[in-house]
């Protein structure tokens, strides 16, 4: 495999049982990524966009095929494995922001590098640095209930980097936003992404997200 993959999926299929129909989610995915690209996949509602995400980061098993991440097979990893995966290898960013809400926004950037056991020291650090990438540093001591929904999903940008993670996926990531701060939460996120080296696969509707990937895909009838 090419030293700058850094994620391929291979012939992954995904149905769904319900009752006595079977739904053909994903049918023979295949999808390389090189390290630091972006992509943009795109689809009608209920084609698999999610789905496909989900296995790939890790949330999901598919019924057939691999997923490769630097060359590594996740496909078979235990719950335990995986868990060690999701935390050290991918950020997640979904259509809701997922803040907790007792805690500021700086405190949210920190959480996931807490659980990680990062020392104090460099988690602060680094929440303060991604603060000010989705231009936020004047926000940091802010509660969720003080933020606009754009500046919670910027806070969920930058969260989605602490651990360092190769890969980033995002899921719908400007789905509950009006369109000035969908804009401006996009530029946030391919310029922090691209800044700090990272992977980003974006799942989206909206053309105008999709634009600003280096790489686009439709998923349409369970095929990429």
């Amino acid at each position: 495999m090419n030293n700058s993959v850094l994620l391929e999926v291979r012939d992954i299929v995904k149905n769904y049982v319900s009752g006595t129909e079977t739904l053909k989610i994903l049918q023979g995915i295949n999808l390389t990524v090189e390290q630091g690209k972006t992509a943009a996949i795109s689809g009608k509602s209920g084609s698999g966009k999610s789905t496909l995400l989900n296995i790939i980061g890790g949330l999901d098993r598919a019924d057939e095929g691999s997923v490769f991440i630097q060359g590594e097979d996740i496909t078979n990893l235990d719950e335990k494995e995986m868990s060690i995966y999701r935390s050290r290898k991918v950020g997640f960013i979904f259509q809701f922001h997922y803040l907790l809400k007792d805690f500021t926004a700086l405190e949210n950037i920190m959480l996931p590098a807490y659980i990680a056991g990062v020392k104090k020291k460099d988690v602060l650090e680094m929440a303060k640095s991604l603060l000010a990438d989705v231009k936020l540093e004047d926000r940091a001591g802010h509660f969720p209930s003080q933020l606009s929904g754009g500046e919670r999903q910027r806070v969920a940008v930058a969260r989605s980097m602490v651990n360092d993670p190769d890969l980033i996926l995002a899921d719908e990531p400007t789905g509950n936003l009006d369109p000035q701060n969908s804009e401006i939460v996009t530029q946030l996120l391919f310029s922090s992404a691209q800044k700090r080296g990272k992977t980003l696969i974006v799942v989206t509707h909206d053309e105008r997200v999709a634009s600003y990937a280096s790489m686009r895909f439709i998923l349409e009838n369970g095929k990429l």
